[in-house]
């Protein structure tokens, strides 16, 4: 998150051990559900991880929110619950949940946000509200507040004796380089929410501002990168069991209130809303990650923390109707200013390189002082911390950094100021922390010049701070966070493109700073670009609707006879009708030549479904179609006020014959757009179809992964229904047939 955004081949550094590599989930070792994840390097040199208040596996109490922690993302140790029936929230309902746990370190104590479902506020159910505790360490004991620091709210413009409460769920902290503090709350009943909240972060303070509308997003997650703010929400439903869709999308600002947009330039609040897709399933055994939290590594690289469920075993046996939603990580490479889960390949269900944790040039950074400095003395043993190292005068590493491309990171307490040095003579940097003066100051030396940055401190308080810098050959980033979790209360940038570091030690200069966590590590080498994506090939077929439709040419399932073929376009009104559920009365207009093999399959839509209105859920498209219980639908959709592109799947899900559908969001639609499938079958025989939407034909948006089983002979078809009021009709220009390649990515499962 910090983000000087090297990119290409390394360069020589300092040298590492073997890199270690994790598989997804990381929680199975004490978990088969640890949902909504939030995770934070804490200042005992651990990484700790909460989840949401599931049972941990089949037959399991709930437990009130889970706490497991690791220092190498590989092995992994449960911790116990946030709450139990000593500490739950006196305002929070006997039968609340208590959801979606958001951490941070703030003023010397970490703060844990959290989702209480229904409070003793008010008589009726579902006035949620968003929760604090405090506490002296990641485990607890947590302290909750006497009320919320957001209150159930109703919706504006409504009788509040009506008790229309809007979901305030899912809450996320983030601080601005000026010291502001922030909290993002909300979901799908009412949108998401920035307000601003005290020093303290225990209250929230003026009005709040809508930052991505409802019917769309929710789980919402913030960072600072590159000097923009990134708004990351998921999409769509969380616990549709093996046909859940969920993703997360981004939207960017200059500002931390927002407006969000994507990069087509998209707001989030608009009603056909935007958003960059930051993951979504692939074909792999996962499906429906979302509801996600960022941590970076030793190295600079940021991974994304999240849930998902294994499409092959979704449900907890005991109690059933849970969703098994382990806790999954994968890097995030920020490509053309936007994060990507691993350039775009999305999930990973094979082996995987290890954050980067711990340090090189010998150090211990749990305990600095032990070995790998001269001249660092031990310091004050930490109620945090645990062991630490004084700085009194200059100490020094025993080993040289080299390499161009480094980055530093350390704790720091106190109200000395503390200088580190990286390189010698001309050709190094100098960070200087003042609490005093309130000053961070970075000075560059090449050749002759000396250039120099300086910023205000947001904050002032007496818990640790941690320093990052980061050095790549003519750039310089120095930031000051309580938490390194991209929100950075202080942030220096120089560029110096004489600037080459010359072999030197780690130098730390200061009267009484104290030190913790230091770690020394080459700079992480991100993907510059996305992995590649189907690409339209030689034309198979096509029917341009010039003429009637042919008898052996298309099957109608549920002929509708107000479909017709005029002026070059297939002309359907939509149909008070759907395929869903128990319905099952929609036609569905079939060709009789969907090819074998691999191929994209596309058609071009004209459907002006307006905007804001609800008009639920009116409907058009394509769909991969085996039977009224067993198909996949990209369709252009009305979802109460927003509008949609929904790439939706419907199949049995359990052994007594019940459905399940749930769907995954691609693109922004318009009243004019394209839809493709792309289909190929994996070595295993599945059927796998991806989609992608475009609103001038040129560019694209691939989305998520559909599979049907082996021996299966899905068709490709077109849609078009969802309700008839107002009457609107759906003209398809064409349907094509296209060679293609399905890039290997590693996400289809052989």
């Amino acid at each position: 998150m910090t983000g000087l955004g090297l990119v290409g081949a390394p360069v020589a550094a300092t040298a590492a051990p073997a890199r270690a590599t994790y598989e997804n989930p990381v929680s199975a070792s004490f978990a088969d559900t640890f949902a909504d994840p939030s995770i934070i390097e804490a200042k005992d040199g651990w990484w700790y991880a909460y989840s949401t208040a599931d049972p941990l596996r089949a037959g399991d109490e709930p437990g009130v929110m889970h706490i497991a922690r690791t220092r190498d993302f590989v092995s992994w140790q449960y911790q116990g619950t946030v709450f139990d029936e000593t500490n739950r929230p006196t305002w929070a309902t006997p039968t609340s949940g208590l959801w979606a746990p958001d951490v941070r370190y703030v003023d010397g104590r970490y703060v844990l946000y959290y989702t209480v479902t229904d409070t003793t506020l008010d008589p009726g159910d579902a006035d949620s509200a968003i929760g604090v505790a405090t506490s002296p360490s990641p485990t607890g004991p947590w302290t909750p507040s006497d009320a919320p620091v957001v209150a159930p709210r109703t919706r504006p413009g409504t009788d509040p004796a009506a008790r229309d409460f809007l979901w305030t769920f899912d809450p996320s902290g983030f601080t601005d380089v000026d010291g502001q503090r922030y909290l993002y709350f909300g979901s799908y009943n009412g949108g998401v929410w920035a307000t601003r909240v005290s020093e303290d972060g225990l209250t929230a303070t003026g009005e709040p501002t809508l930052v991505a509308i409802d019917n769309k997003f929710e789980g919402s997650y913030v960072v600072r990168h590159d000097g923009w703010y990134y708004l990351m929400a998921s999409s769509a439903n969380c616990c549709a069991g093996p046909t859940t869709g969920y993703s997360v999308f981004t939207g960017r600002s200059r500002s931390p209130m927002g407006p969000f947009v994507d990069e087509d330039g998209i707001s989030l609040t608009a009603s056909r809303a935007g958003g960059t897709i930051l993951v979504t399933q692939n074909g792999n055994r996962w499906i429906g990650a979302g509801h996600h939290a960022l941590a970076t590594d030793h190295a600079g690289r940021d991974f994304l923390v999240y849930h998902a469920l294994d499409r092959d075993d979704a449900w907890l046996e005991e109690p059933f109707g849970i969703t098994k939603r382990p806790m999954l990580l994968d890097r995030v490479d920020w490509v053309d200013g936007w994060p990507r889960t691993r350039a775009g390949a999305g999930p990973s269900d094979t082996p995987q390189p290890a954050p980067v944790t711990g340090s090189d040039l010998g150090l211990t950074p749990s305990d600095p002082a032990a070995r790998g400095f001269r001249g660092l003395r031990p310091g004050p043993r930490d109620i945090q911390s645990g062991a630490a190292g004084r700085v009194r005068g200059t100490a020094r590493t025993t080993q040289d950094v080299t390499g161009s491309s480094v980055r530093l990171r350390l704790d720091v307490r106190g109200d000395r100021p503390l200088e580190v040095r990286l390189g010698r003579g001309q050709d190094q940097v100098r960070v200087r922390v003042d609490e005093r003066a309130a000053r961070l100051t970075v000075r560059s030396g090449s050749g002759r010049s000396t250039l120099t940055r300086t910023d205000d401190l947001g904050l002032r308080g007496d818990g640790w701070r941690t320093l990052v810098v980061e050095v790549d050959r003519g750039g310089v980033l120095a930031q000051l966070s309580e938490d390194d979790l991209g929100d950075p209360f202080a942030e220096v940038r120089l560029t110096d493109r004489d600037l080459r570091l010359r072999s030197a030690p780690l130098r730390l200069r200061s009267t009484r700073a104290v030190v913790d966590n230091v770690s020394v590590r080459r700079l992480a080498v991100e993907a510059d670009r996305l992995v590649p994506v189907p690409q339209r090939g030689a034309l198979i077929r096509a029917e341009d609707f010039s003429g009637p439709l042919a008898d052996d040419d298309w099957t109608w399932v549920r002929r509708d006879a107000d479909a017709t073929v005029a002026s070059g376009q297939l002309r359907w009104p939509l149909q008070a009708a759907d395929l869903t559920g128990e319905s099952n009365n929609a036609g569905v207009l079939l060709s009789d030549r969907t090819p074998e093999g691999t191929w994209i399959a596309e058609t071009k839509l004209d459907l002006d479904l307006g905007e804001e209105t609800v008009r639920n859920f009116q409907q058009a498209g394509l769909v991969a179609y085996r039977g009224d219980d067993d198909f996949a639908r990209l369709s252009s959709v009305a979802i109460w006020n927003t509008r949609q592109t929904e790439f939706g799947r419907e199949l049995v899900a359990t052994s007594d014959g019940r459905t399940s559908y749930g769907g995954a969001i691609v693109g922004t639609p318009d009243a004019e757009m394209w839809l493709r499938l792309a289909h190929t079958t994996d070595a295993a025989g599945e059927h796998l179809y991806r989609a992608a939407t475009s609103r001038d034909g040129k560019a694209w948006t691939w989305g998520a992964v559909w599979a049907f089983a082996p021996g299966t002979s899905p068709r490709i078809g077109l849609v078009a229904h969802g309700g008839d009021t107002p009457a609107l009709t759906a003209g398809f220009d064409y349907l094509r047939f296209y060679r293609t390649t399905w890039p290997a990515v590693d996400g289809p499962r052989s």
